[in-house]
């Protein structure tokens, strides 16, 4: 096999597997300018080739995020506090989840202020449509209806 058909090279840089890595290193997230990349679309960020951006991680994920939009109220912490900008969301709208990039982690559940929340986690196999047909309830307040 030539280096260039070896997943392990890029271009003539060999890569090293995520059990090689030496404790310290830093892999970066962005190739070259990075100053304005929070103002960019996902799409239009010059990630590196280190991020998960640009790799599916969604084959291992064992629980995901399923949004309801009747209980969203735009706050964007959700979009804010993802660890890997898996949350889409334009002009201050909360749209839905990249699942090819979202690891299960559930920081945007514990993040959303909504009750019940916005986004609940279910197991990576369950549909959508029977996720959100078993979504709680709005509460009433006690003296309010």
């Amino acid at each position: 096999m030539k280096q260039s058909e070896n997943p392990k090279f890029l271009g003539s840089e060999e890569l090293l597997g995520w059990d090689e890595v030496n404790q310290g290193v830093l892999l970066e997230s962005f190739n070259g300018e990075v100053e304005n990349a929070a103002f960019l679309k996902q799409e239009d960020r010059n990630y590196a080739e280190t991020n998960s951006f640009t790799a599916s991680v969604a084959d291992w994920r064992v629980i995901k995020p399923v949004f309801n939009r009747d209980y969203c109220i735009d706050c964007q912490f959700c979009w804010m506090f993802c660890p890997d900008t898996s949350i889409i969301s334009r002009d201050k709208k909360m749209l839905g989840i990249d699942f090819d990039h979202c690891k299960g982690c559930a920081i945007c559940v514990e993040v959303c202020p909504t009750n019940p929340k916005s986004l609940l986690m279910f197991e990576e196999r369950k549909d959508i449509d029977d996720a959100l047909a078993e979504w709680p309830a709005k509460e009433n307040k006690e003296g309010k209806e």
